[in-house]
């Protein structure tokens, strides 16, 4: 099993539409996917149509037993999407409550890992969707990954969060004494403006070594993908952005691949 967070401490740089993107491109290389909802606002879980407000199971309930997983608790809790390959751990609004609740609890950090670990053999990738904040939900994010995938929308105000989040990622780092690799993904590039030229020149200069070397051009069939409650490769797989998407996954797996000394399995 392979662990990608895709995470950045701003909204709507296109964190939900990277998950769904690259799950869907590896369900269709076959390989069998887990995405997982680390938002209280529930945005991927939406996409496959259940209301985060409503969902009578979810990723809440890995937080309700003092920092340990019931064994069985995972996977009970996993949904179908309208892939027959991916699987979705959803989001319920509840997850927003999380910080008051586990004030004093200890361990709290490592829920997803132990989580995930009960389900290594069932799972080839995961992909995490997360919040944009700093708590309990990224710290387990972060914790859990092999792989961090920053998508950042290529805008002055992204590149912002962008420090914020890398801000966070040492530190985080630091407190878990493992190093997360990491790929910065320029997002919504509209090389018609000179904001999104500036931006995404701005980011190849101030971070060579992790940003990804192409970017993900704005593209409306994602919305319409997500209005349907499909893959963006499914509804179209040839408009801009899923190709995009398919060149970022080829650059992951390698990336991935060099890492474990071995092939992309």
């Amino acid at each position: 099993m392979r662990i990608w967070a895709v995470a950045n401490q701003k909204g709507g740089v296109g964190k939900t539409t990277s998950v769904v993107s690259l799950s869907g491109l590896l369900a269709q290389r076959g390989k069998r996917v887990l995405v997982v909802d680390l938002d209280p606002h529930g945005s991927l879980t939406s996409w496959f149509g259940y209301d985060p407000d409503t969902i009578a199971h979810s990723v809440f309930d890995l937080f309700q037993h003092q920092g340990a997983v019931p064994d069985g608790l995972p996977a009970q809790l996993i949904a179908d999407t309208s892939h027959p390959d991916v699987f979705l751990l959803p989001a319920s609004t509840a997850l927003a409550t999380l910080e008051r609740r586990m004030v004093g609890v200890g361990g709290m950090g490592l829920i997803i890992s132990r989580a995930l670990a009960q389900l290594w053999d069932d799972f080839d990738y995961v992909l995490l969707d997360n919040t944009p904040s700093l708590g309990v939900l990224m710290v387990n994010a972060l914790a859990a990954a092999q792989h961090l995938v920053i998508p950042v929308q290529t805008e002055f105000l992204a590149i912002k969060g962008l420090e914020r989040m890398l801000h966070t990622l040492q530190m985080v780092m630091r407190s878990q004494k493992h190093e997360l690799p990491y790929t910065i993904v320029p997002t919504m590039y509209d090389r018609r403006t000179q904001a999104s030229v500036k931006s995404l020149n701005l980011m190849r200069k101030t971070y060579p070594n992790n940003l990804w070397r192409f970017a993900v051009p704005v593209d409306t069939k994602f919305r319409d993908s997500s209005e349907k409650g499909v893959f963006p490769s499914v509804l179209d797989a040839n408009t801009h952005g899923v190709r995009a998407y398919s060149h970022l996954l080829d650059d992951l797996l390698t990336q991935t691949a060099a890492a474990n000394g071995s092939g992309h399995g």
